[in-house]
Order: C-alpha cells, then structure tokens, then sequence
C-alpha cells in the first residue's frame, strides 16, 4: 500500500505521531535543508484551486495532517490515515529530545517580541535546548533574514508566516537556508509565547477546535466556511472512485 493519501491533489504521508518524530529526526540528520509542511483542510482546499501552491506543497520532505478535517477526509476517501499529526503537537514531542541531543532551534514569525517570549517559554520547559535565533515574521526582503539563520545554522528551523506565505517561502529559500529542518508551522509561535490560547483538551479530543476558535474569533467565520467547501469536494470526489 501506498505510505501516502491523496487529498483534492495533497499528499499526505499515512504516518503515526511516533512515526513521524522518528521521521523528522532522520531528516534532520540529512544534508541540505528538509522541509515538513502540515496543511489542514483550508490549506488543501485552497492548493486545490492552485496548482502551483499545490506542487509547492508537495515538494515538502514530509505533509503531515495537521487538522481533524484532513482526517475525516481520508476516511471518505477509503484511505484512512493512521492518526492525526498536529504541527503544534510534533514540535512539542520534539523539543524535549532535541534538548537531550544538542540540537538547536530557530523560531520565524508571528509580530515583533512573539518569536523571543515564545523562545523564553520553551526554554522554562526545556532548560538545556539550544535557542539559535530569533526573527520577527515583519520583513520585506527574504536576504537578511537568511543571513540572519545561516550564521545561526539551526538544526531546527520553524517558520511561522501563515499560509500561504510560509510554504512559499520555505519552498523559495530551502536551497539558500543552512537549517537541517525547516516546517511551516502557522501560528505555534503565538501559542509557545501565550498570546494565543490552544484550544482545550476537550475540543481537541473531539476534533472541534475550528469551533473553540470560532467562539474566541468569530471574526474568523468567513474562513471557517473553507471546512464544508473542503467536505463538498472530497464527498464527491470520493464519489468518482466508488
């Protein structure tokens, strides 16, 4: 079988949150700069009515299911994936051990002073990793920022631009990025330094984040009506191939 699903023309490796940690490691380890992207159904939808962004997409080392609607997508496909891998919950698996290793990160993204509070916090968690660098996601041009992670050479590069931008980025820059590590991780920058509050366990448990989020943003309403948008399609897709 397959260790990938497609989804509206996304990739999606079928992978366990043990296997994806091993996984990111072993990239770590690799020459050159390997990239983990981790869209969830609005990041799937929105590739699939652009096929630029979506081979960008897929150019990525590792995709990851980073939301419950990728999940459930995979199910109506007949493909189910073996769980889901947050973004968020993967990097935090993986702090702990990269402190035991030696290795280093580097946090891009989020507004001025978020990427340095959120490096405090996971250093009170984490006591002996490595913080390489920090770099606010307000920038015009990509060379300093490059310079600024080159002399830093993190083995762990999270950049957290929102999508699109982020994917592009990291899909423009690999090549010039001396990181062992690079992933798209959206907002985890706001959530490491607080000023965002993940959802509770509860939600999380029972897929229903996009509604925690919705009641604490509902200003965030229009984008939320990606998710039926997203079903719509897999249903009837799923359809053709039955």
């Amino acid at each position: 079988m397959d260790s990938k699903v497609n989804i509206l023309g996304a990739d999606i490796d079928m992978l366990t949150m043990d296997e994806a940690e091993e996984k990111a490691f072993a990239l770590m380890e690799t020459e050159g700069c390997s990239v983990i992207y981790t869209p969830n159904s609005e990041i799937i939808l929105y590739g699939s009515n652009n096929p630029e962004f979506m081979d960008k997409l897929n150019s990525a080392d590792m995709t990851i299911a980073d939301g419950i609607g990728v999940v459930y997508a995979a199910r109506m496909l007949r493909r189910p994936l073996k769980e889901r891998v947050a973004g968020y919950d993967l990097i935090c698996r993986m702090l702990p051990k990269m402190a035991e290793r030696g290795k280093s990160l580097y946090l891009l993204g989020s507004k001025p002073g978020v990427a340095e509070a959120a490096a405090e916090n996971i250093k009170k968690k984490n006591p002996d990793i490595i913080i390489a660098g920090t770099h606010d996601g307000y920038f015009n041009e990509d060379g300093p920022v490059i310079e600024a992670v080159n002399a830093a050479k993190p083995d762990f590069l999270l950049v957290c631009l929102g999508f699109p931008k982020q994917e592009e980025w990291i899909y423009k820059n690999r090549g010039a990025l001396n990181a062992r590590l690079a992933i798209g991780a959206g907002g985890c920058l706001d959530v490491f330094a607080g000023t965002v509050l993940r959802a509770p366990k509860f939600f999380c448990d029972h897929g229903i984040e996009w509604l925690y989020r919705l009641i604490k943003q509902p200003s965030r309403f229009i984008r939320m009506m990606a998710l039926p948008k997203f079903a719509i399609k897999v249903f009837f897709k799923g359809k053709r191939y039955r």
